[in-house]
């Protein structure tokens, strides 16, 4: 699964995959695979994504926000 606003998140805040990964202290590789959907984070990761940009584990996925119907 490809992890749309992952990638752009980091983007838009101008950091690169080794600066995430240093602060995360996981490797810019894993980034790199997460982002392409070459590997799965696990919810655990997920959360620590979530928590360090500041945006809903939904966003990190999908690139949008949840809207309740």
């Amino acid at each position: 699964m490809k992890m749309l606003g992952l990638k752009e998140i980091r983007k838009n805040k101008n950091l690169n995959q080794q600066k995430v990964a240093l602060d995360l202290s996981i490797s810019r590789e894993a980034i790199s695979l997460y982002e392409n959907g070459k590997r799965n984070p696990s919810l655990q990761m997920l959360v620590k994504f979530s928590n360090y940009f500041n945006v809903s584990i939904d966003y990190l996925i999908t690139g949008k926000e949840f809207i309740k119907k």
